[in-house]
């Protein structure tokens, strides 16, 4: 107990520090400003009031005329974040974590708050596939839902949630069922990502698949370089991580009654997750079709290396012949046969030129050369 109480006295300072004060709240504002808020706006009835400048603003109109607030950030520092979890009442650990990063997809419950963690999945555009290609480029959105607000923090270049906000402004009636409506359509929308990427993926993979199976041309190399397979794979291993540990958190949002998700909401959480559970079968898939294609690849040079080394072997032993004749004849004895005949040269040279094209004719009949 009292590492508890030693723990708790850690924590609630912070939480007892006074609100941080938020200016320069602007929807359109460049990211390199200062302040972290991205968007900050209350709705009421599915519809978006007038601008709010500040958080505290914000929920100041939620407790004196309904609707709910949504606050979008995108990677505050701890100074930034700090207001607006005491304001929010917004626990300490996830509160670390959104600050932090790089966390695995999931989601948690504090009191009357639903913690969940996206990782965005950006297809990278290139040219061509190398052995240091960046295929995908990973990010994270993170979301508390309450029963009046929706924070979102975004870490990451890509992933923005600006055309997903106007999206559902211009749906009223779906954007009044509240915060679990905001939160359904960024699973939505990071889910329709995941697709998008794995079709760009799949692309790269057959065009891999076919320059491992396609019978090389005249003049170019067997084979392709095994660092463009195992470079695909990590990316694939990349977008892996992302997909299968949400499967769980999409399964107990689509099937566990939550008070803080509405139940018509619910019913399209199982529609995400049926479409997260095909993205992951067809990442495992890749990954599984990956290694085919790797130990393909390594077995096609494998045997490359072999036929190399019997045509090798072919032309060492037809080149052994005329080795050991003229062995035989440079050795200095007086009374060897043939050496003082006329024809004796001539007689050696057509032994060995008939005994080589009879070794290199057999070696090509049994497709050594």
């Amino acid at each position: 107990m009292s590492m508890i109480r030693d723990l708790r006295a850690v924590v609630r300072p912070s939480l007892r520090k006074s609100p941080t004060v938020y200016t320069n709240y602007d929807a359109t504002r460049d990211h390199s400003a200062s302040s972290a808020v991205v968007d900050c706006a209350v709705y009421r009835d599915g519809r978006r009031t007038k601008e709010c400048a500040t958080p505290h603003e914000a929920m100041i109109r939620v407790r004196e005329s309904g609707g709910f607030a949504w606050i979008g950030l995108h990677e505050p520092t701890e100074a930034e974040f700090a207001g607006i979890a005491a304001e929010f009442g917004l626990h300490p650990l996830a509160v670390e974590d959104a600050v932090h990063a790089h966390q695995r997809p999931k989601l948690e419950r504090y009191d009357d708050t639903l913690f969940t963690v996206f990782k965005t999945i950006h297809y990278v555009e290139h040219a061509e596939l190398t052995a240091t290609s960046e295929v995908v480029e990973t990010g994270e959105v993170m979301c508390f839902t309450g029963p009046d607000f929706v924070i979102t923090v975004r870490h990451g270049g890509k992933g923005s949630l600006r055309a997903l906000r106007h999206r559902l402004q211009d749906d009223p009636e779906l954007l009044s069922k509240g915060p679990s409506a905001v939160l359904h359509s960024i699973a939505d929308h990071v889910v329709d990502g995941y697709i998008a990427v794995a079709s760009a993926v799949q692309d790269d993979i057959d065009e891999v698949e076919i320059d491992v199976f396609s019978a090389p041309t005249k003049g170019s190399s067997r084979g392709i370089d095994a660092g463009r397979i195992y470079q695909l794979k990590r990316e694939v291993l990349e977008f892996k991580r992302a997909v299968a540990p949400l499967l769980r958190p999409m399964q107990q949002l689509s099937e566990r009654p939550m008070r803080l998700i509405d139940p018509d909401i619910q019913k399209y959480f199982r529609d995400v997750a049926d479409h997260l559970a095909r993205v992951h079968e067809q990442v495992v898939g890749f990954d599984e079709l990956l290694n085919s294609i790797l130990q393909a690849n390594l077995a096609q040079a494998t045997v490359a290396q072999n036929e190399d080394m019997r045509k090798i072997t072919s032309w060492a032993a037809i080149v052994a012949v005329p080795t050991m004749i003229c062995g035989v004849y440079g050795m200095n004895f007086d009374y060897m046969p043939e050496t003082h005949w006329r024809y004796g040269y001539a007689m050696v040279i057509g032994g060995i030129v008939a005994v080589c094209f009879t070794i290199h004719r057999l070696l090509k009949r049994n497709g050594w050369l």
